[in-house]
């Protein structure tokens, strides 16, 4: 399973979606849904650029997660 650890991180970094969006220049609809884990798909990019914004690894937003 993928963890999703958007939001984990954000407040690690005290940002909210607003934050995101400004540094980023992503949609507030697509940042909401990630923040929230209801996306289904991410596009590369959008993974660079948060990235980018919170100054980490993709594996520190996504990580594998083996299920019992």
């Amino acid at each position: 399973m993928i963890e999703n650890r958007l939001a984990k991180i954000m407040g690690e970094k005290k940002l909210d979606s607003r934050d995101i969006v400004k540094i980023t220049g992503l949609d507030n609809h697509t940042v909401s849904k990630l923040y929230k884990g209801i996306t289904k798909r991410v596009e590369i990019s959008t993974l660079d650029k948060l990235c980018y914004a919170l100054e980490c690894d993709t594996n520190d937003i996504f990580k594998y997660v083996q299920e019992e």
